[in-house]
């Protein structure tokens, strides 16, 4: 038994060390297409979405198992994203701060070698990649319990940033303390609206416990460290970078819990085959304007999966309208359609065509 066992971690050496080797063959690779690439624009991104999705695509359909299909994309995030550094730093800001869950969707979309930028809001967010300080920004955009985040659609009324993709990330809840016993507990800390989803947890299984809100989640991993009769609402990572202790994974009342994030950037990304258009819209104040505005889209035979209004700002009852269809602005179906819409409305930004979030 013991001469098997010892047989079969040296195989797995003798494939660790394959690896290493072509880890690093492929890191020379990228290095070289860096360098191409900035020779034909010197401002060029590196991380480049449709090359992402290819590979991700690509490597699923190969892979015949036992190593689990799901698992490709995690480890190939990171690959990517420690060779991308090789060429320096990929700089990412956020709404902060840490161990939040943009953070988790920063990580999900560039994984843990990019350098990331916490700010304190929405809006700087979109001047940090406005001024160049960032290469991408990434912001919330809507949450399956709480809607449709109206600070980012406002954002892009006088900002030129376009959207580069998209990031869908699960928020999962989890009660987390210094010391991991459920019988310390002396009183919970977490942001309102993790506290409001997790209500109905609280009040079955910690009812005499005092439940405060504090800025973040974030906020409330750091107060439980220093205090070892309190716990936090918090996210995994948060359990990670602040060396917590799970008590109870998931206590969120909606398992179905996730936000969309963007990805803002001064760049448009490369046409994949399977993206999104975002639109932003205002519609001239008459009856039947906005089916009218909307027609031309399913005379194309485009899906429209999304729309929302916000007050225009400049004119009382103007509303504009954010929308996603399905289809690349390069598509001719979706250009023709976006015309046919641009001459029904008042005004038309096109927000971004960016890959579609799988």
């Amino acid at each position: 038994m013991s001469d098997d066992l010892q047989g079969h971690r040296q195989e797995i050496d003798r494939i660790d060390d394959q690896i290493l080797r072509l880890l690093n063959e492929r890191s020379k690779s990228v290095i070289e297409i860096g360098k191409l690439k900035k020779q034909r624009d010197a401002e060029a991104h590196l991380h480049t979405p449709a090359r992402e999705a290819a590979i991700f695509e690509r490597l699923s359909k190969q892979n015949t198992g036992p190593f689990p299909t799901d698992a490709i994309r995690a480890v190939y995030r990171e690959i990517m994203s420690a060779s991308l550094s090789l060429e320096g730093p990929q700089k990412v800001a956020y709404l902060g701060p840490r161990a939040t869950f943009t953070h988790m969707a920063c990580m999900q979309k560039f994984g843990s070698s990019a350098q990331y930028i916490p700010v304190n809001s929405i809006k700087d967010v979109f001047s940090e990649v406005e001024r160049g300080r960032a290469h991408f920004g990434v912001v919330p955009i809507e949450n399956t319990t709480e809607g449709v985040v109206n600070h980012t659609l406002d954002m892009f009324v006088d900002s030129s940033l376009l959207i580069y993709g998209e990031v869908l990330q699960e928020v999962a809840h989890h009660l987390m303390s210094k010391s991991g016993v459920a019988g310390d507990i002396k009183r919970v800390y977490s942001h309102p609206h993790a506290i409001a989803q997790c209500r109905n947890w609280l009040e079955t299984n910690l009812p005499h416990v005092p439940v405060s809100e504090v800025a973040s989640t974030a906020r409330a991993a750091e107060l439980s460290v220093d205090d070892p009769s309190a716990a936090a609402i918090a996210s995994e990572l948060a359990s990670q970078l602040y060396g917590l202790k799970v008590i109870t994974a998931r206590i969120e009342d909606n398992i179905n819990n996730f936000t969309r994030f963007l990805v803002l950037s001064q760049k448009a990304p490369e046409r994949t085959g399977r993206d999104k258009t975002s639109l932003m819209l205002s519609v001239k104040d008459k009856v039947g304007a906005l089916y009218d505005l909307l027609r031309p889209f399913a005379s194309h035979g485009l899906n429209m999966t999304k729309i929302e209004s916000r007050p225009s700002r400049r004119k009382a009852w103007e509303y504009i309208f954010f929308v996603d269809i399905e289809g690349h602005i390069d598509e001719e179906r979706v250009k023709k359609a976006a015309e046919e819409v641009k001459s029904r409305c008042l005004f038309m930004k096109i927000l971004g065509s960016y890959p579609a979030y799988s």
